[in-house]
């Protein structure tokens, strides 16, 4: 074999492991929401009126597929349904029980690589 067939062979498996790692971390699904597998939001719904609403402003959301995950992981939250509208970067946090705190809702989604830049009452 010659040194230049070496060399052309070190150069692509050099570009094929990361490509490789990139695939892997996709089907898994652990990749970013834009990228990874498409996440549903199932529409939660709990009865009665909500205690309070939070309007939650939020940086890095790119499409359906990252507002579909902020709702469902704030869905997951016992007493929480959320409503994001992509457009504005916001969402709509319906709170359905006492002590849910405003930090577990920040955190969530935070845990998801987005930015929460603020929360108010609505």
């Amino acid at each position: 074999m010659k040194s230049q067939d070496l060399i052309i062979i070190i150069v692509i498996v050099i570009i094929l492991i990361p490509a490789i790692k990139g695939m892997i971390t996709h089907m898994k699904g652990e990749g970013s929401c834009c990228g990874g597998p498409k996440e549903k939001a199932l529409r939660k719904k709990i009865a009665g009126k909500p205690l309070r609403k939070l309007i939650v402003h939020i940086e890095g959301m790119h499409c359906d597929n990252c507002k579909n995950r902020v709702e469902r992981h704030l869905d997951d939250i016992d007493g929480v349904v959320a409503k994001v509208n992509l457009a504005k970067k916001q969402a709509e946090v319906s709170l359905y029980k006492d002590g849910v705190p405003d930090d577990l809702i920040k955190n969530t989604i935070e845990a998801l690589d987005f930015q929460v830049t603020s929360m108010e009452e609505k």
